[in-house]
Order: structure tokens, then sequence, then C-alpha cells
């Protein structure tokens, strides 16, 4: 089972203004497979505050993945990407390719997505679209890849060479 947090970037969610609905989306798909979600952050677009959140749950919390939901657009205020870059080590840019080439089968704005996929220590976070429709058609793009991207990162995969 790996232990996974999300943080939405809201500056309307976290002043109350906005109820968050992409996280619920994100907690049923993610408890549907057995994980766990261990924390959950909805903060300011503020990039500063994005980096702390992320830093607290891949360091101190040492979760095995990390999603982010909103702030991944051209608006003044988005500022997930830059933070998430910040933060990693090294990017997994066929992650966020993924997930704009599944979205762009649906509409042509998602090729104005700057999300990011990268990796701090042993923790895996991604950025995912605001938008409740958005997560889902996200994850459902990069699901199958991620319990076996998840195995090599935390160790916790099969004997060596097994598959």
């Amino acid at each position: 089972m790996y232990r996974v947090g999300i943080i939405t970037a809201s500056d309307k969610g976290s002043r109350g203004e906005r109820p968050d609905q992409s996280a619920g989306v994100i907690t049923g798909i993610i408890t549907a497979l057995g994980w766990k979600v261990v924390s959950c952050r909805l903060v300011p677009d503020d990039p500063a505050i994005i980096k702390d959140a992320l830093l607290a749950l891949a360091d101190e919390e040492k979760l095995d993945l990390i999603l982010t939901t909103g702030g991944t657009g051209l608006a003044p205020r988005d500022h997930t990407p830059e933070a998430t870059k910040a933060v990693i080590e090294k990017e997994v840019p066929g992650i966020a390719e993924a997930m704009r080439a599944e979205s762009m089968k649906k509409t042509p704005r998602a090729m104005l997505s700057r999300a990011v996929a990268g990796v701090r220590g042993q923790t895996l976070i991604i950025n995912l679209p605001g938008s409740p429709k958005a997560v889902r058609e996200c994850l459902a793009a990069i699901l199958p890849a991620l319990p076996h991207g998840l195995e090599i990162l935390t160790g916790r995969g099969g004997e060596c060479g097994a598959e």
C-alpha cells in the first residue's frame, strides 16, 4: 500500500469561497486502488506555500506519492509547476506528456497545461489540473504505469528481475 498526499492550490478554496472538489475525486480514485491518502492540504496559489507543503509531505512525512491539483495553467496566480520544479531532484516528463496527450483527445486547451512530474528522494510528485473532470481523465491516463514506477522508486517491488 502506498501513502499518498494531496495538495490543492486554490486561492478561493483556501479562503473558503469555493469547495475543493478535485481532492475528493483524487481520494476516491486512490483509495479504490488500495492506497492510503494520509494528508490532504488546501493552500493558496502562493509559490512559497506550495513549495513548503511539498517539502513537508516529501521530506517530513516521507510519502510515496504527492498529487497536486490546480495552479497549472496560464493565470498570473498559477505557480504549482514552478514550486514543484523548485523541489524535485529529477523530472519525469513522460507523465505530464501522457496526461497532455490524452487530454488533447478531448480538448485543444490541454496544450496550455504546464503540469510537471518529478522525484524528490523516494517521493513521486505529479501536478494534476484543477477541474474534477480533468483530474479523472489525467489519472486514467497515468495510473497504469504508476504502480510500477512507485515499486522502482520506493524499492518495494518484486525480486530482482521479476516482472
